[in-house]
């Protein structure tokens, strides 16, 4: 009986202990992952997503505007899709 409680007493401690010291190094663990995501990110996308926009907005100078357009293609607005059907509803 003695060696039961024993045995409980250090599964309890061992929780416990366990326990505490994840929450006290939670918040250490969570920026060591958060730093590993951004550098897997940077390395998957070939570096910072920001870094075409800092140099166009270091090229421009201030109020001057520019605007890049894409040339305007022709639609096809005659395209036949289907026919239509006149129907009548039915009491």
């Amino acid at each position: 009986m003695n060696t039961l409680l024993k045995t409980i007493l250090i599964i309890l401690l061992v929780y416990f202990g366990l326990k505490f010291l994840f929450k006290l190094f939670k918040p250490y663990i969570m920026r060591f992952l958060a730093k590993k995501m951004a550098e897997k990110f940077e390395n998957s996308f070939g570096g910072n997503p920001f870094q075409g926009f800092e140099n166009t907005a270091k090229n421009s100078r201030e109020g001057e505007v520019s605007i890049d357009k894409n040339p305007t293609s022709k639609k096809e607005n005659e395209k036949v899709v289907g026919e239509y059907i006149e129907y009548e509803e039915i009491d």
